[in-house]
């Protein structure tokens, strides 16, 4: 399956919020798409079509296909901490994630654009794997010779977002991933449990 390319207020409508950021067209119709999309009566979920959904929101919020995803569960689930605050930990330490936390990206998919585009570098070096997973202390700064892309210039001046994991220097256009962050931390709507109980079965 190729990454999802279509109409993002359609699958911020499945989900019932905007994952994608704001959105106007989900404003006016934030109800599921669809003939009965705005029924009154719709029948109870099961307890799997719950964890579902929840996983596939992660999945969309972060841009990550299934078996990528599969694999980060099994490297949260095999290391020390709380598996489902720890798998939020590595979907937030993903290169393009941390490009659009720094503002340098208006949006997830614009943030892998950059990436594979090699626009970015990491600790002085060009990185172009979007899922690479960056460490504390690691340094993520636009590449000289695209220091002067007009949209990088638009995405920084609207960007007024502050993570405290990261920091930023707009002189040099770099930043650093200090640290992963706390489950508080992250923003997302996220029930990661759900995802952890749907993976166990």
């Amino acid at each position: 399956m190729a990454r999802y390319t279509g109409p993002k207020t359609k699958i911020a409508r499945k989900f019932g919020e905007a994952i994608f950021g704001a959105d106007k067209n989900f404003e006016k119709r934030n109800y599921p798409p669809g003939q009965h999309g705005n029924a009154k009566r719709r029948g109870k979920k099961s307890e799997y079509a719950v964890q579902l959904m929840e996983k596939q929101k992660a999945k969309y919020t972060y841009g990550i296909l299934e078996r990528q995803f599969s694999n980060l569960f099994k490297k949260a689930s095999a290391s020390k901490g709380i598996t489902g605050e720890v798998l939020l930990q590595l979907c937030e330490a993903r290169l393009d994630n941390v490009v659009y936390r720094l503002g340098i990206a208006n949006s997830r998919s614009a943030a892998r654009q950059l990436v594979s585009h090699r626009h970015i570098t990491v600790n002085g070096g060009i990185v172009n794997i979007p899922s690479y997973s960056l460490k504390d202390g690691d340094v993520v700064a636009v590449r000289e010779k695209s220091k002067s892309l007009q949209a990088i210039d638009d995405s920084l001046a609207s960007n007024s977002a502050v993570y405290e994991w990261l920091s930023w220097n707009a002189d040099k256009k770099e930043g650093t991933y200090i640290k992963s962050p706390e489950r508080l931390q992250i923003p997302e709507n996220i029930k990661e449990q759900l995802i952890v109980e749907l993976y166990s079965k």
